[in-house]
């Protein structure tokens, strides 16, 4: 006997305990080696925290095509894991560390990892348990952490190999310093910003002639590192002054005029003071001219002895101290506010400092060339939408060497050691054997260094296991458009150089979620929404077909609670209609009998079959809000509105072979309905799926749907009837005739000719309609149907005694309006110290009002 439904859905009892049972069961775990393999890698959330809107959607979009590809009889691998997330992690470890009066100096870099490790496994618990809520079908007996051994020794082998090649140096350049995680960043870990900074320009004199020059800049705290002043060697105001020294106002050393076209005449004053550790086009500058290249400024942000008497002072502090002190000098031309684009850091919002630092980096090119090639290719990554695929390539083409060295503890330690004594450098899978002679790099890799490998290195690479051979390259790869550079681009080339193949073959790109005005959701708008809320509200099925059928590929979302509640509704709906199935269906299974369905069963099937086609078509392209629509309107519309209400004639008919088509007509598009939402919301459909027929042990192990061949014969009739049926009521509705009036009505075809209904469908219309097909006499109402024409009785589609009580009852309401406005306007009091505005207001009232009653007194006369 198969399971009842709760007379009441109840988003909480369904979803209870159910995925419990599927993990236990093991029906997420690939390995069904007769089946045709596919499969999914997450894109790991950082052990920080817990997973919001944004993930919510993702994993959703991932768990949709995995559960999608089962229905269709694949084995599918959907594995899960997680990031180390280096700097995001240590600072919240550090953070946690400073509560508790100490930091890690203070434990040292191995009790660090310890301490970090806990929080890894804190964190890591609770991501599994919103995994469950969000219901997720990843196989845990593979998860894979992006610190686990087998990652370190993938990471590894890629950072010797590349070495080897090459490909991976070490330099002193220009990075991005975040100064309060005291680390590098790439470029793509900086947010750039508009603030509102200032230009100070200053007065240098020059020594050999006293000649005064005006030269601006945004970072006056940087003077110190000055080396040189610039000009265009082209400039004829200046040449006359290249090669003798102007006066650092800063400090009053004496710094060489040098020309260098980089220079452009045009802005400002032409003059330009150049600080090569500070500055990336000053670094160029110095480059080429073979300049010395001072640090004024700690690691920090604070400013070191070049400083001089600013020495300590956090940069910023040094620069409001450091103008004060030049316009005491009488050497501060002016300060001009500045609007411009500032970098800071991703992970602690810190304004970034350019700074020169000796650190390992990536020779992009040859890499980004291989993808591009490869692009070029009939295999190349497909990207949907497809506008994607030349935001990818066209970073690919303009990229720059990657930092990939970061001041951190927590990360995969670089495999480098520098001899003590000779400062050789020896980069190896395997320590030297002399350790003693030797240092490790104290840095850590850039976390996205590890995560470039995640398609291979989580199958087990670098050796050549089982599930590498079998689910490499992986089918699909979802992500935000955000992280296209940090992460997608990576991917590929990492996946292209050491596999040689594409990492993943689709790329499914999504948007951001953003409020209901559009805005970016943040800790400091207070806007941001918790995604356990939502399911504790509407149940994580509503959440999960909102998430996925609100937005189409590549484009921001809006949260709107109404539209989770809508989806909730339509969830209940699909609920009373399976109670509805269930109470005439009963235990007993229906085969479908093609030979006995009436026409009305047929053209469900039929609308079933163009549905099919329609969902089918759009799953495989990733156009899953169309997926919804499509869904929606055959669940709602074309099952429950239409055919739940026809299928009574049929249910009631006193032959039995029509009794049995129709009920094996209800369970089978119910079953339909229900694997095709499946993808969507696998509780609930669990649920009804649980109740059918012939179910089996799980709505997973169904197959996706296929097509029924059908009778064609009389589907637009049915068609006809139930656009009648629907004009009838709109009818009803415009004239505000009640739904129980019986109404005269005839049906033509588009000749003009009564439309030739069967017996059968006449008898429903009659019925659903509230109507009697008859010949009319007077005036009619025509209204036009695909293929012909409803006519209606004018004099039928008026109720007077409503109408005349509707009129009525506005006449007594518009005299009590004029009589409270006449009162009022009499009242000297009131209109002698009311506001002019007031009294008007009350004039032009009382006159509508008056205008209102003489157009229902017409009317009732």
């Amino acid at each position: 006997m198969s399971k009842e439904l709760a007379q009441k859905y109840n988003h909480k009892q369904v979803e209870e305990g159910k995925y419990r049972n599927w993990v236990e069961k093991g029906y997420f775990t690939a390995g069904d080696t007769n089946k045709t393999p596919y499969s999914i890698v997450i894109p790991p959330p950082n052990v920080t925290g817990k997973l919001h809107l944004g993930h919510a959607w993702d994993n959703t979009l991932q768990d949709i095509a995995g559960r999608y590809q089962r229905l269709l009889g694949k084995d599918v691998l959907y594995l899960p894991g997680m990031d180390h997330a280096g700097i995001a992690t240590q600072a919240k470890v550090d953070e946690r560390l400073r509560e508790q009066g100490i930091s890690r100096y203070d434990l040292g870099r191995e009790g660090f990892l310890d301490q970090a490790w806990d929080w890894k496994e804190e964190y890591a618990g609770h991501i599994r348990e919103q995994w469950e809520k969000l219901g997720i079908s990843v196989d845990y007996s593979r998860e894979r952490f992006t610190l686990d051994e087998g990652l370190n020794k993938a990471v590894n082998k890629v950072f010797v190999d590349l070495y080897n090649e090459g490909l991976i140096y070490r330099g002193y350049r220009i990075i991005n310093w975040d100064v309060q995680a005291q680390t590098a960043l790439s470029n793509i870990e900086v947010d750039h910003i508009e603030v509102e900074g200032a230009f100070y320009t200053f007065e240098y004199t020059v020594e050999e002639d006293g000649t005064k020059l005006a030269v601006a800049t945004t970072r006056p705290e940087t003077m110190f590192g000055d080396v040189c002043i610039v000009v265009h060697p082209d400039d004829e105001r200046y040449q006359h002054l290249i090669g003798k020294h102007a006066i650092n106002p800063a400090n009053n050393e004496s710094l060489p005029i040098i020309a260098d076209s980089y220079i452009d005449i045009e802005f400002g004053t032409g003059v330009m003071k150049c600080t090569p550790a500070h500055d990336p086009n000053d670094y160029e500058i110095g480059k080429r001219h073979n300049l010395e290249m001072p640090i004024c400024m700690n690691p920090d942000g604070t400013m070191n002895a070049l400083a001089h008497q600013f020495e300590g002072m956090d940069r910023f502090d040094a620069r409001k101290a450091l103008v004060e002190y030049i316009k005491e000098q009488g050497k501060l031309i002016s300060i001009e506010k500045h609007v411009h684009s500032v970098g800071h850091s991703e992970r602690t919002g810190v304004i970034v400092e350019p700074y020169l630092s000796e650190q390992w980096f990536v020779k992009m090119k040859p890499l980004a060339d291989e993808v591009l090639e490869q692009q070029k290719t009939d295999d190349p990554i497909k990207f949907y939408p497809e506008r994607f695929n030349h935001t990818f390539t066209q970073w690919l083409e303009n990229i720059e060497d990657w930092t990939i060295s970061r001041q951190l503890w927590w990360g995969h330690r670089i495999p480098a050691w520098f001899h003590k004594e000779t400062g050789e450098t020896y980069v190896g899978l395997e320590a030297p054997q002399d350790i003693e002679n030797w240092n490790q790099d104290e840095d850590v890799l850039d976390t996205w260094f590890s995560s470039a490998l995640w398609p291979f290195s989580t199958l087990g690479w670098p050796e050549n296991t089982a599930d590498l051979e079998r689910y490499y390259p992986t089918d699909l790869m979802v992500t935000g458009y955000d992280i296209i550079f940090f992460w997608v681009a990576r991917m590929a080339f990492q996946g292209r150089h050491f596999t040689k193949k594409n990492p993943f073959k689709h790329v499914l790109m999504h948007g951001l979620i953003r409020d209901e005005q559009g805005r970016k959701m943040s800790k400091s708008l207070g806007n941001g929404v918790d995604p356990m809320d939502v399911i504790e509200k509407y149940g994580v099925d509503s959440l999960r077909f909102f998430l996925t059928t609100n937005s189409s590929p590549g484009q921001d979302m809006r949260y709107i609670e109404e539209k989770v509640e809508a989806s909730w509704n339509f969830i209940n709906k699909i609920w009373n209609a399976s109670r509805f199935v269930k109470m005439h269906v009963g235990d007993t299974y229906y085969d479908i009998n093609k030979a006995k369905l009436n026409q009305v069963d047929r053209y469900i099937l039929n609308q079933f079959n163009e549905t099919l086609v329609e969902i089918t078509g759009n799953m495989n392209k990733y156009e899953y809000s169309l997926v919804g629509n499509t869904i929606t309107r055959f669940a709602w519309d074309d099952f429950c509105s239409w055919y739940l209400e026809l299928s009574k004639t049929g249910l009631q008919s006193s032959d039995e072979e029509v009794v049995y088509a129709t009920k094996a007509t209800l369970a089978f598009v119910l079953k339909q309905i229900t694997i095709m939402l499946h993808p969507f919301m696998p509780f609930v459909t669990e649920e009804i799926y649980a109740t059918l027929p012939g179910a089996g042990d799980t709505i997973m192990y169904e197959a996706w749907p296929h097509e029924l061949e059908i009778n064609q014969e009389g589907l637009k009739d049915v068609a006809f009837m139930i656009d009648a049926i629907s004009k009838v009521r709109e009818a009803r509705v415009s004239y505000d005739v009640k739904p129980s009036k019986p109404l005269s009505a005839a049906l033509k075809d588009s000749t003009g000719s009564n439309y030739p209904l069967t017996d059968v469908l006449a008898s429903m219309f009659e019925s659903m309609a509230r109507v009697s097909l008859n010949t009319l006499e007077g005036d009619t109402l025509s209204l036009p149907i695909g293929g012909g024409s409803l006519l209606l009785l004018e004099s039928e589609l008026v109720d007077k005694e409503a109408l005349i009580e509707k009129l009525n009852k506005e006449k007594i309401r518009l005299e009590g309006e004029i009589k409270r406005g006449e009162s009022m306007l009499a009242n000297e009091k009131f209109t002698s110290k009311a506001p002019e505005a007031k009294v008007n207001e009350e004039r032009q009232k009382l006159e509508e009002y008056k205008r209102q009653l003489s157009v229902v007194v017409e009317q009732l006369q």
